[in-house]
């Protein structure tokens, strides 16, 4: 198999966080744990830790702070030839609290005027970036960081498809974000942008609040603050999505049931446009959706780039590619992520296909 560049493109973050489940005012001042985070390196972490050729496209500050991403991104397996380096800007920052049983995580973010926020489009060589790639990533993060990040988030996609590749966008909607255009709300600006965005997407990603959040596309009887989900309702949001771009070829939305901070169930509906038909993962032994059932979370955060990562390493295995097999590989990939501390997913491809598998009694291997 011809090994295919996995490009993704946004802002990557200093991540800080108090140890275990302390809360900031417990810890502050004194010591937090310093890691990097951000939706778009998080897929290219993971995609590489599963063995894809990726690289990562941003802006960042030439400083130490760069040194160290690009020592840690060499570590990982993800090429860094795409980073560049620039005088305008800084990293941002976002803070994590670790939620649990009743009381839920947070984020707080400090992120204004970084290098990616600031950054025009034109500054980009997209030329360069997408030579020898295959596949390019974006999210909704990044456009709604700032008007600029928007500028070049569609920039982007245009080029990539002029070029060729697949190219695929998980919605992510940030509530905290979208404040970049005074006189509009935050929902309404997403709807805006994301949906200009949409003609030049192939594969859409999004959880289950995401499509109502950036296209104004709801699931009926579903209350995701209370965890119910209607899953047979996420079949009709994806039927809409490509009804209302013909362009995209398929959708997968994740399914997350929170019971509490530490108890989640876990599972992800995929749409093929070709055959119109829908499939869901996990599934019980009678072939009916079955949600994995995560307790005792270690860390959320990530765990919807994971599934994106899984994703696209399976759409590109012909051993993985089929519908019910690539989303029962995301599925398990991203449920492997809630096991493990900080924004990265560590977890292998023979990890993933053994929970596939239905080996998930975590017993020690020897």
């Amino acid at each position: 198999m011809t090994p295919l560049r996995l490009i993704t493109f946004g802002e990557v973050m200093i991540r800080l966080a108090p140890e275990d489940f302390m809360r900031m005012r417990q810890v502050v001042p004194g010591r937090l744990e310093s890691t990097f985070g951000g939706g778009e390196l998080n897929v290219a972490v993971s995609a590489a830790v599963q063995g894809m050729r990726s690289a990562f496209l941003t802006a960042l500050p030439d400083n130490v702070l760069t040194d160290a991403l690009e020592q840690e991104c060499g570590k990982l397996g993800v090429e860094t030839d795409l980073i560049d380096r620039v005088e305008q800007g800084r990293f941002g920052i976002y803070f994590v609290e670790t939620g649990a049983n009743q009381r839920g995580g947070t984020v707080t973010y400090d992120r204004e005027g970084s290098s990616v926020a600031l950054m025009p489009a034109d500054k980009y060589n997209w030329e360069q970036a997408f030579d020898g790639a295959g596949w390019f990533h974006i999210t909704g993060i990044t456009p709604a960081i700032s008007e600029v990040a928007a500028e070049a988030a569609l920039a982007a996609v245009q080029n990539a498809k002029e070029r060729g590749l697949t190219v695929s966008c998980d919605l992510n909607f940030r509530k905290k974000l979208w404040k970049w255009k005074e006189g509009i709300s935050t929902v309404d600006l997403a709807r805006e942008t994301m949906r200009s965005l949409m003609p030049y997407i192939d594969v859409v990603i999004a959880n289950e609040e995401d499509a109502d959040l950036c296209l104004g596309i709801q699931a009926t009887h579903t209350d995701v603050d209370a965890g119910e989900l209607n899953v047979d309702a996420y079949r009709q949001v994806a039927a809409t999505i490509v009804e209302q771009f013909p362009n995209v070829q398929q959708v997968a939305i994740t399914l997350r049931e929170s019971i509490s901070a530490s108890h989640n169930n876990w599972g992800a509906m995929f749409y093929d446009a070709e055959s119109k038909q829908a499939h869901c993962a996990p599934l019980d032994a009678d072939g009916r959706y079955s949600p994995y059932e995560i307790h005792n979370i270690v860390d959320r955060v990530g765990a919807g780039d994971s599934f994106a990562a899984g994703l696209i390493v399976a759409l590109h295995d012909p051993a993985l590619s089929s519908p019910e097999t690539a989303i029962r590989y995301a599925v398990a990939a991203s449920c492997l992520k809630h096991s493990i501390k900080g924004d990265f997913n560590y977890a292998t491809r023979p990890e993933i296909e053994a929970l596939m598998h239905g080996s998930g009694t975590g017993r020690v291997q020897r």
